[in-house]
């Protein structure tokens, strides 16, 4: 099979999509964590606890993200895709001069995508010499470029980015800071993003943009009153819904369940919800 473009494509699942997690991770103990992390968990999120999540959920399909702490080394990633390739895609952290040899394989593998984790980090040219050809090639293979970025410096790495062709997706609703809530300048910035059509949004993790860590009513809140406004500017075409399991940080406050219902309170419109949960993400992350 071999897309528009003349790249081989993903082989299509023959699963029945009946939802798409579009966000979580995996990690077992004893792999080797990045220096420099700002942090690691102490328990396990294993493959097998992910998919036993999913069909909890009545979801048929999962994107694997590669997790910060475990940097470059996306080994036991693609271990998972390889066990479930038509249930699986994958998101990998990336060293571009590095990398770059690796793309087709990774691809063959269920590999949609790259995800560059900023938050707190100083920020990369990605229209240096560097990221400019492993950019270049992800737009042949329609990969995604997957950004976590606080909302006030999304201005500073979208221009370079979409200039170089690739898909935008952004994170947790854009991670707007919660004590200014979607009157965050960097919010309104996100939205202004939304008339190229090159940039999508998770409308996950709505507890890392909410006031209160400890209260889902207050999640709830910041993500019924960013809803609205990112149905306006990207259509609801251009939204993806994750579980973010298993809620890094949040892990005592959060459950996939808890956000799967969350979802339907945001998104109350059936056509809307199969949009969000079905038809978008398949596309996106290639799964047909």
């Amino acid at each position: 099979m071999t897309a528009s473009n003349g790249t081989p494509a993903l082989h299509a699942t023959t699963l029945p999509i009946t939802g798409i997690d579009g966000h979580a991770h995996v990690f077992v103990h004893g792999l080797a964590l990045a220096s420099g992390r700002r942090y690691a968990p102490a328990y396990e999120a294993t493959l097998e606890d992910y998919r036993a999540m999913l069909a909890s959920l009545g979801l048929s399909h999962g994107v694997l993200v590669q997790p910060s702490f475990l940097g470059t080394d996306n080994s036991f990633l693609l271990s998972c895709l390889d066990a479930h390739p038509e249930q699986l895609r994958g998101i990998v952290v990336v060293d571009p001069a590095r990398d770059i040899a690796q793309i087709e394989a990774w691809h063959a593998r269920g590999v949609v995508g790259v995800r560059a984790n900023l938050i707190g980090t100083a920020l990369p040219d990605f229209g240096d010499t560097v990221w400019a050809p492993f950019l270049e090639r992800m737009a042949d293979l329609d990969w995604h470029f997957e950004v976590q970025i606080e909302a006030a410096r999304l201005s500073a790495i979208a221009p370079a980015v979409l200039a170089s062709g690739v898909h935008m997706v952004v994170d947790h609703f854009g991670r707007f800071d919660p004590a200014l809530g979607t009157g965050d300048p960097g919010f309104a910035t996100l939205l202004s993003l939304g008339p190229t059509r090159q940039v999508w949004v998770k409308v996950s993790g709505a507890y890392r943009v909410s006031p209160e860590r400890d209260d889902p009513a207050a999640a709830l809140a910041a993500a019924v009153s960013a809803w609205p406004a990112l149905v306006r500017e990207f259509g609801v075409d251009r939204l993806v819904w994750g579980t973010d399991w298993p809620h890094t940080q949040f892990e005592d406050v959060q459950n996939a369940r808890l956000t799967r219902d969350q979802l339907e309170s945001f998104v109350d419109q059936p056509d809307q919800l199969r949009t969000v949960l079905v038809d978008t993400p398949a596309s996106l992350f290639q799964f047909r």
